[in-house]
């Protein structure tokens, strides 16, 4: 039996591979399924290796959040900005707001994190959007819902879409897109009507 020797990994390396880990873990068995022992276990490192990294698993948790909520927020910013600058369907932004939340998993690692009592995680989440409404706000003029009125709204939206969606549809009778399809329209109403 001969032990393969692991690859050294570059502090970067190792910490994208856990982040990596992470959120594979976040998508397949949900945040409680997020800790140290975990991540270290999926990448074959040590526990200490991620502690070193991440310093706890809030730490762990935070830095996940941070990274879900960059590369959401990068895809949401610009399906904005192309919604704004043209007369395109404000269901794209609804949809890529919709799945940060469900499919890329924002939505159970913030219930999970406020659940436990772990607001720290939500920082890098909540810090992300308030950088995105700026942004917005300071290139572009903005006629009806506020900007952070129509962010609070699409958000939360997209939160109990993530969380409750599928199981209050269907308990309405509702096609499981509904809650997309209110708040395209409501977003669709405001940008018409100011």
């Amino acid at each position: 039996m001969s032990i393969t020797p692991r690859k050294r990994l570059s502090p970067e390396e190792s910490r994208d591979a856990a982040l990596e880990a992470a959120r594979a873990l976040l998508l397949e068995s949900g945040p409680q399924a997020v800790t140290l022992k975990a991540v270290a276990a999926r990448i074959g490192r040590t526990h200490a290796n991620l502690l070193h990294h991440f310093g706890s698993a809030a730490g762990l948790q935070k830095a996940l959040a941070a990274n879900i909520a960059e590369g959401v927020i990068a895809k949401i910013g610009i399906a904005v900005i192309r919604a704004r600058e043209t007369d395109h369907d404000p269901r794209e932004v609804v949809d890529l707001t919709f799945d940060a939340f469900d499919k890329e998993g924002a939505g159970a690692l913030a219930s999970w994190m406020i659940l436990t009592g772990n607001h720290d995680v939500l920082e890098p989440i909540l810090g992300s959007v308030q950088k995105l409404v700026d942004m917005i706000a300071r290139d572009h003029a903005h006629e009806g819902m506020s900007l952070q009125e129509e962010t609070l709204y699409l958000v939360l939206m997209a939160l109990g879409d993530a969380l409750l969606g599928a199981p209050m549809a269907a308990a309405l009778g509702l096609p499981r897109d509904k809650a997309r399809a209110l708040a395209a329209d409501a977003m669709m109403r405001a940008h018409l009507h100011p």
